[in-house]
């Protein structure tokens, strides 16, 4: 097994960066790129790579009460992972992602998957000061 995590600060308060983050239909606009979630019966989503160009069924729960969401492959038991948001005072928070690879054949490897990690936490830090920002002004 092979794990990855990466974490970022972000200028909002935690429930803000939950909510962003959780919206299953704006998945798409924070993971790394060459993932799409389409929902299913939640928690039952398909998940489209378009490097394997292949569809995987995955499950994927929001925990608002836990301020986590967690999600992997519901039958091929390849990976699994969670991001979390804790507020750190003076309303920001910390965000983390995590990534298991139970499945070594599934793994791209430490620089493609921390690169893919830094890149989404990115992408979600976008899309989060821009919602604070429009809620602002």
């Amino acid at each position: 097994m092979t794990e990855y995590e990466r974490s970022r600060t972000m200028p909002a308060l935690p429930e803000h960066v939950f909510d962003q983050a959780a919206d299953v239909g704006r998945l798409d606009t924070w993971l790394p790129e060459a993932l799409h979630v389409h929902p299913g019966d939640l928690p039952a989503v398909t998940v489209h790579e378009d490097r394997t160009d292949e569809d995987t069924s995955a499950l994927l729960r929001a925990r608002k009460d836990q301020m986590r969401i967690e999600w992997g492959t519901s039958k091929q038991g390849s990976y699994a992972g969670w991001l979390q948001v804790a507020g750190i005072g003076s309303g920001a928070s910390e965000v983390t992602v995590h990534l298991s690879f139970f499945d070594e054949s599934h793994d791209p490897g430490g620089g493609p998957v921390n690169d893919a990690l830094d890149r989404s936490l990115q992408r979600l830090e976008d899309q989060v000061r821009t919602r604070v920002d429009n809620a602002a002004g």
